[in-house]
């Protein structure tokens, strides 16, 4: 992956959601607050993540556990469909987290030893914010409902935090392109 791509892909992920957010309709917290718990959100967000995961344990080399990918993929696989049936509570959350700890790491390979472009720092700041984010909810999903609770008890609010996100990813768009 390019570092232009890798610099666009989260910045257009932070301009859309963060003009979601600006856009003042009543959908987006109704739908923000429902995302946590959601049946189908958890099929998406958990089911990508676990495609994903298990094509990562299937790809392994040798020298990584190659030689037991198969157990592995059986194990994690199971441990994955069980999960929607003993711990279906906040599998969007975790889902969601997985799929980001997942895509972090192809953006910051790009960004990898790129010493001369010193404004690659503000994709690569901006995605381990996401990856301690990220792990810190898939430890404790039930926080994001708690957040979506406290920002929008007041419109300002997501309003302001919409305004970051928007400014913020298009910062990224910006930088994308001066590679």
């Amino acid at each position: 992956m390019s570092l232009t791509l890798a610099t666009l892909i989260p910045g257009l992920l932070m301009l859309l959601f963060g003009a979601a957010l600006l856009s003042g309709r009543a959908t987006v917290p109704a739908l923000l607050k429902a995302f946590p718990r959601s049946n189908t959100a958890a099929i998406v967000f958990f089911g990508g993540g676990a495609i994903w995961f298990l094509y990562k344990v299937w790809h392994l080399p040798e020298a990584d556990f190659g030689q037991y990918r198969t157990l592995l993929a059986i194990a994690f696989g199971a441990i994955a469909v069980l999960s929607f049936k003993f711990v279906p509570d906040f599998l969007a959350v975790r889902g969601l987290c997985v799929l980001i700890l997942l895509g972090a790491s192809p953006l910051l390979d790009a960004a990898y030893m790129q010493y001369d472009q010193p404004q690659r720092l503000f994709m690569v700041s901006v995605v381990y914010f996401f990856i301690a984010l990220s792990i810190y909810l898939g430890a404790s999903p039930y926080r994001l409902r708690d957040f979506f609770e406290w920002l929008f008890r007041q419109p300002s609010r997501g309003r302001t935090l919409g305004g970051i996100f928007a400014g913020y990813g298009l910062l990224l768009v910006i930088v994308a392109f001066t590679y």
